[in-house]
């Protein structure tokens, strides 16, 4: 029998979090846990999909071999709860990956790679690969993705180390930090994209592949942004910032603003340094930080598990955007 996809169990915040320090403590109780949020009560063959499966025994004890397989009675394949997903073919014990995933899905601004090898007690390249593969987890992997709707909130940000001289700040061509655009829909998620530079091809790209036609826009004064109105029914409004203008009515920035606010208090508290190759994996955390805010930690978690499911980053290419 091929399943479509297995029934996993409503659990309530504190059922998760009860579970979690047992899951972190043992590697059955790890992979016992991750069984039963992968599958629920429908075990099945991640390469073929088929429910006639069952686990392998140790022929002396009669005990769950060490390695803790199934084998699929439809096509034969020997597999186990770490086939496709984030942790497949790691040498990293799967109660630290829970470890992992709690402290990755329960930090409001972010965890550094650095308190993850002390807390999982790995290295700290090892711990910052985990980061960097759960942070591809993360991500929405979409190839058309749907598109936001209502009022959506545009806006870009330069991200980069912190200088030695505080002076004036300096935004566009001229600052050595990294741009990020942002568009998000009011009241819901958002999506970012690091771009190689704030122009008016890369910011309306980024709108047009994100927004709907029949939503509305609304901007700073950035000229990048002008003519786009024309493209959308609910057309482009905008706030003067250089003019001291940050809410006419209910035109504003403030919300997407108030995203990249946190994002660079992260950045600045939590990570301190960011290179340009791997920001937009940083940037898929803070998305995700948005995107479930409404959720509680347990919720969270369980998010953070079914989007690892299915994906795959190599220890070679962790620079390498999913999609």
């Amino acid at each position: 029998m091929v399943h479509e996809k297995s029934k996993k169990p409503e659990l309530e915040q504190s059922e998760v979090i009860e579970e979690m320090p047992l899951a972190c403590s043992t590697e059955r109780a790890a992979v016992e846990f991750f069984e039963a949020k992968r599958w629920g009560d429908c075990p099945c063959c991640p390469h073929c999909g088929d429910t006639d499966v069952y686990t392998m025994k140790d022929r002396k004890t009669g005990d769950r071999n060490k390695d803790f397989r199934w084998r699929c009675r439809g096509c034969g394949s020997l597999y186990s709860v770490r086939t496709g997903m984030i942790f497949e073919e790691s040498l990293i014990p799967l109660h630290k990956w829970a470890r992992a995933i709690w402290e990755a899905a329960s930090g409001k601004n972010g965890v550094s790679a650095l308190e993850i090898s002390r807390k999982c007690q790995i290295s700290y390249k090892s711990a910052l690969f985990v980061m960097h593969r759960l942070r591809h987890a993360m991500a929405d992997d979409f190839t058309s993705p749907p598109k936001l709707t209502g009022t959506i909130e545009c806006d870009e940000t330069y991200i980069g180390g912190k200088p030695r001289y505080r002076g004036k700040s300096k935004r566009g061509r001229g600052t050595k930090k990294q741009p990020v655009v942002a568009v998000l829909q009011r009241g819901g998620i958002v999506r970012t994209r690091v771009i190689p530079v704030v122009n008016a091809e890369n910011v309306k790209t980024m709108i047009r592949e994100n927004v709907a036609k029949s939503a509305r826009i609304c901007t700073d004064s950035e000229s990048s942004y002008r003519g786009i109105g024309a493209e959308y029914r609910g057309g482009h409004h905008s706030v003067n910032h250089g003019a001291g203008e940050y809410v006419r009515g209910d035109v504003t920035t403030n919300a997407v603003e108030g995203f990249f606010a946190r994002v660079k208090r992260g950045m600045k508290g939590v990570y301190h340094n960011v290179s340009r190759e791997h920001l937009f994996r940083y940037m898929d955390q803070f998305e995700f930080a948005h995107n479930t805010r409404k959720m509680n930690d347990g919720e969270r978690v369980l998010s953070l598990i079914d989007k690892a499911d299915g994906k795959r980053l190599r220890y070679r290419e962790p620079g390498k955007k999913a999609g």
